[in-house]
């Protein structure tokens, strides 16, 4: 097993232009599809540099899922900071439509990797599995936010929908991310009382 990325090296241009070209080909094809040779012709550097900064293959993938992680997690902090605690759980789904609406959406590219990976322990599934771990917390601080009855039970619910506007939006385009954020504003409206497994206010039941 390789060993973790080292986030400690200093950038430099070359590892800047592996990690770009990367990002570029990996998610438009495919990490098992492009070659390291494909790779390093894109970044115009040598096979010596790739060794020197990653080590190998896996370590430049679990780079570029850092590297999307680190981009999703800025544009999404800074999308929800003028937003209430209360109001962010739905608005995370206004973020998902306009994401999903820009011309070069072709899904997440965290869960491409994962899908394209066999290997929990590859260290681009570890990144990909913290990354949840942050999501689900944010969801859970955002669904208490919002009145959940229970926050746990909501944010999975929550992450669920999530997982497959995304998904679908990819192959189904936007739409997909509407019906999903509408549904999340179902539940959200309910104070996750039916999440919770108690009826909801004025339901009669």
């Amino acid at each position: 097993m390789a060993k973790e990325p080292n986030t400690h090296l200093t950038p430099s241009p070359v590892r800047d232009r592996l990690i770009d070209a990367a990002d570029r080909l990996f998610y438009s094809e495919g990490v098992r599809a492009v070659s390291v040779d494909r790779v390093l012709d894109e970044a115009e550097a040598a096979k010596a540099s790739l060794y020197a900064h990653f080590g190998c293959k896996d370590q430049l993938v679990a780079a570029y899922v850092q590297r999307r992680v680190d981009v999703c997690r800025a544009r999404l902090e800074a999308t929800m900071a003028d937003v209430p605690p209360a109001d962010r759980a739905l608005h995370l789904f206004d973020w998902v439509v306009e994401q999903t609406q820009q011309p070069d959406f072709r899904g997440c590219p965290v869960m491409h990797v994962v899908s394209e990976l066999a290997d929990a322990r590859h260290p681009a599934r570890v990144v990909a599995a913290e990354q949840r771990t942050w999501m689900h917390r944010q969801l859970v601080t955002w669904a208490r936010a919002a009145g959940a009855a229970d926050p746990h039970r909501v944010a999975g619910a929550l992450q669920v929908l999530l997982d497959g506007a995304v998904a679908a939006a990819e192959q189904d385009g936007p739409q997909r991310a509407h019906d999903a954020r509408w549904l999340a504003e179902q539940l959200l409206s309910q104070g996750g009382a039916a999440a919770a497994g108690r009826p909801a206010p004025g339901s009669g039941h």
